[in-house]
């Protein structure tokens, strides 16, 4: 089943059980992936319905370090609901050791002399680790092993 169907069966499963805040999720998830498919007139794939929610993950934590700067708790607590129900369709992030590993495997592939070559190395890194991994951090490690290297 893939990532879309099983979005969409459980919008049908939360309007079973009157969720309304965790239907309300979904149907955003969903109809922002209806949007990109029709700007784009493509099908998503898991890897593409995966970047959409990764998307509205980093919008809704940006919202809830806005909103507590801002003194409005309420609204940070309704983004913070929504963060958890969107998390849920991420895949298993990896932990330190396990991005530690494919940053060396692919500073090694890419035969990277240095901090020049930090694009190289990305560029193996993103298909690998997207939606894995938070991507700045693996950038810094990224970082930190060409400035070693």
């Amino acid at each position: 089943m893939s990532l879309k169907d099983q979005i969409t069966d459980d919008m049908k499963n939360a309007m079973r059980a009157k969720e309304s805040e965790r239907l309300a999720t979904i149907r955003l998830i969903l109809a922002e992936i209806k949007r990109r498919e029709v700007d784009e007139r493509i099908e998503l794939d898991d890897a593409q319905v995966t970047a959409v929610v990764e998307k509205m993950i980093k919008q809704r934590k940006d919202s809830i370090t806005q909103f507590e700067a801002g003194g409005r708790q309420d609204l940070a607590e309704i983004e913070k609901k929504e963060l958890a129900v969107l998390s849920a369709y991420m895949p298993a992030g990896l932990s330190d050791e396990e991005v530690a590993a494919e940053v060396a495997a692919a500073v090694a592939a890419s035969g990277a002399a240095g901090p020049q070559d930090m694009g190289k190395v990305m560029g193996i890194l993103k298909p690998k680790l997207a939606g894995r991994a938070d991507m700045t951090a693996v950038s810094a490690q990224v970082k930190k092993a060409l400035s070693g290297a």
